[in-house]
């Protein structure tokens, strides 16, 4: 567990990792609640996400606004948490509470604001010790638990790939599970439509199930489209080194396109189908995946035999 962060010294103090706080934002890319960001308060820095916009505030009026998400100057209520928890005095001072956001890429400062009060959530909870660790999940199951990761555009091959890798590995006798887009989006993140803040959303909750997972000892393989570097880097930091394996299937827009299996290119491209990732909404390639696989030159089997020699 880790050693909580002190801000302050006194009496009366309090350790949690949920907070009220009030942020004003000054990123050029509106706020996403779920996304990962970096939060440096009391000379400390530390992962943060905004968990939730409670509301926006008029700047004029002071009146409080339904809002999904932040823009440029904009101020607003929000519900934060911090990836280590943090010791606070009852009486501080609110310079002493003062934080500022960047961005984990860029480094860009992308909000600044207060901390208001901890969450009750927040100390009501408490990690449990269990007696079955993953380690010996691992040795009951004879395999080091990992997490595969596929990201690529629609249509790239990504599912029938890691359908391939799995019936491998499941006639290696090996314990896996597959995480698929699609099917997700029928039970797990059925409410999620696919704005952006959705599709953080929904990265967010299956990276979370696939630690779990990693957790029970399984090897996991993730195929999902993810376009975001920075939900990836997020789900990446949820494992120990080498639990995490990202696959880039890198396949042109012009050649998924051409597939087009699902027919949602030629939808978007009527407008039938808005944020659709390549044509409306962004899809940011891996920098430095472990993994790059070319469809154009590898048939699907001969993928599979690729990444079985460099996992």
């Amino acid at each position: 567990m880790n050693t909580p962060i002190e801000t302050t010294t006194g009496y009366q103090s309090e350790t949690a990792n949920q907070f009220e706080a009030e942020l004003t934002w000054a990123g050029k890319q509106p706020l996403m609640p779920g996304r990962q960001y970096r939060i440096n308060l009391a000379c400390r820095e530390i992962l943060a996400t905004v968990t939730a916009i409670k509301y926006r505030i008029d700047v004029l009026t002071g009146a409080h606004l339904a809002a999904r998400t932040l823009n440029l100057n904009e101020t607003g209520k929000v519900n934060l948490y911090t990836s280590e928890p943090l010791i606070f005095n009852r009486q501080s001072n609110k310079s002493d509470l003062k934080f500022v956001l960047t961005d984990g890429q860029t480094g860009e400062k992308v909000g600044a604001g207060t901390i208001d009060f901890v969450l009750r959530r927040a100390t009501n909870i408490q990690w449990q010790n269990l007696a079955i660790d993953k380690n010996a999940r691992s040795v009951q199951k004879q395999q080091a638990p990992k997490c595969i990761w596929f990201t690529g555009l629609s249509g790239s091959g990504k599912s029938t790939i890691a359908n391939l890798l799995e019936k491998h590995l499941h006639q290696e006798n090996k314990h896996t599970y597959l995480l698929d887009g699609d099917n997700i989006r029928h039970g797990l993140c059925r409410d999620l439509g696919f704005t952006e803040a959705d599709r953080v959303e929904n990265i967010r909750r299956v990276s979370e199930v696939a630690r779990l997972m990693v957790d029970a000892g399984l090897i996991v393989l993730v195929s999902f489209i993810s376009p975001f570097r920075s939900e990836r880097r997020m789900a990446r930091e949820l494992f120990t080194v080498g639990e995490f394996v990202e696959i880039f299937i890198d396949t042109s827009l012009s050649e998924c396109e051409r597939r087009d299996v699902k027919g949602l290119y030629a939808k978007a491209r009527s407008g039938k189908l808005k944020n659709f990732t390549g044509i409306d909404s962004p899809y940011e390639p891996p920098v430095s995946p472990e993994i790059h696989i070319q469809t154009t030159s590898l048939s699907p089997q001969a993928a599979v035999e690729k990444i079985l020699k460099q996992l």
